[in-house]
């Protein structure tokens, strides 16, 4: 086995962790400080296009893009490095080199099941960072957990599809400049298959009938970085017949397709997270006293300490081997390593992260630390792209099957 990076990978890393160093880490507070002066608080602070702008003057743009008509081309294996960097100031590094959720996954959706109609007009602004997007699929009053269960309609009506329903933490919505949803829901309701009941259609923000309705907290915080988790609601909204992604019944299918990458981005990240999160506990041990000797010299923070490097050090191993598998021989065969590492990431992260907070004492849940912000958008991931115990529910036949 070969575990080192290769030659581009190295030189990408290098020049992420230098712009992350001289530029991400330095506007964190320069941030937050314009963004109490916004009129809104879903614009967007100056100091987040001038990061895009120099993030782009870089070349440390679309990173997360296989095809190279698109992006940067890479492998998810060689992205995944990169990933991890960025993680480490997920509310800033992201969005400053456009390798965001949600935009990526729809930026993804689009390049492989778009027309050309569609990549022209909503594609090629989302690739240049000039609009932001949102996926509608979750629902309050049913278990999104199950896709199969949304209830919002999608109906034929001539040459329109006319959609009918209610979501919730739809991410990125709150964002001004959020201009397009994909939205999923049921065009055959009533279809055998329960699989091909679902179509996504494309919905301008502007269109009549698409109502924001407000912004949804996560352990209290809005989430900004994101553009924020809106409930929406399509009320009757008209759209073109043109404005189906892919066919009829194949929403279900090119959701799978979307959230394979879209794991590995959120699990890298996630350990970049933790990296964070060791780096703040070390300093924080060094730096302090109690009882009559430097937190660094107690047991049990040493063991805190020992146990996250343990941890980030097996999860990072299993993600690499899951994204090395998706380039060598694809998601589905790939799809047991998917679920492990949704399984195992983010609750391994949220452990690491409450240690680093316990270190800090009332400082670790204040906004003084950005552990108490990681902890919430971790302890979520346990929840977004599907709950822990569905991927547990799926693993766990997988690997009964074997023995039935």
């Amino acid at each position: 086995m070969d575990f080192a990076f290769d030659a581009r990978t190295e030189e990408l890393r290098a020049r992420l962790l230098a712009f992350m160093d001289e530029y991400v880490y330095p506007a964190e507070a320069v941030a937050e400080e314009q963004r109490a002066a916004l009129a809104s608080p879903w614009d967007t602070p100056a100091v987040v296009e001038e990061l895009k702008a120099e993030a782009r003057r870089q070349g440390l743009w679309n990173l997360f893009l296989p095809d190279a008509e698109y992006g940067a081309g890479l492998t998810n294996l060689q992205y995944a490095p990169l990933a991890e960097i960025t993680g480490r100031s997920p509310h800033l590094a992201p969005t400053a080199t456009n390798c965001a959720a949600p935009d990526t996954g729809n930026m993804e959706v689009l390049a492989q099941f778009g027309t050309e109609e569609q990549k022209k007009r909503w594609l090629q602004p989302l690739l240049a960072g000039e609009i932001r997007s949102a996926f509608a699929m979750t629902e309050p009053e049913v278990a999104s957990s199950d896709a199969t269960n949304i209830t919002t309609h999608i109906e034929r009506d001539g040459d329109e599809y006319v959609v009918t329903g209610r979501k919730w933490y739809i991410s990125g919505a709150m964002n001004p400049d959020c201009a397009i949803f994909i939205v999923m829901g049921k065009t055959d309701p009533d279809g055998a298959d329960i699989r091909r009941q679902q179509s996504m259609v494309l919905v301008p923000r502007d269109t009549p009938g698409v109502t924001v309705k407000r912004a949804m907290r996560v352990f209290g915080y809005e989430d900004h970085s994101h553009g924020g988790h809106a409930e929406v609601v399509f009320d009757r909204v008209r759209v073109p017949v043109a404005n189906l992604v892919g066919e009829e019944g194949g929403g279900f299918a090119i959701a799978q397709a979307r959230l394979g990458p879209g794991r590995i981005h959120h699990c890298m990240r996630l350990i970049g997270m933790a990296e964070r999160a060791i780096e703040l506990m070390c300093r924080r041990a060094v730096s302090r006293t109690a009882f009559g000797k430097a937190l660094a010299r107690q047991g049990v923070v040493q063991n805190w300490i020992a146990d996250a490097r343990v941890t980030v050090e097996q999860l990072r191993l299993l993600v690499l081997k899951t994204a090395w598998l998706m380039d060598t021989v694809g998601n589905k065969s790939a799809h047991t390593e998917i679920q492990a590492i949704k399984i195992a990431t983010p609750r391994a992260v949220v452990g690491i992260l409450d240690r680093a907070i316990q270190l800090h004492g009332a400082g670790g849940v204040s906004q003084d630390f950005p552990l108490a912000e990681l902890y919430a958008s971790a302890r979520t991931l346990m929840l977004a792209d599907g709950p822990d115990e569905v991927h547990q529910r799926s693993l766990a036949r997988r690997e009964l099957k074997k023995y039935l």
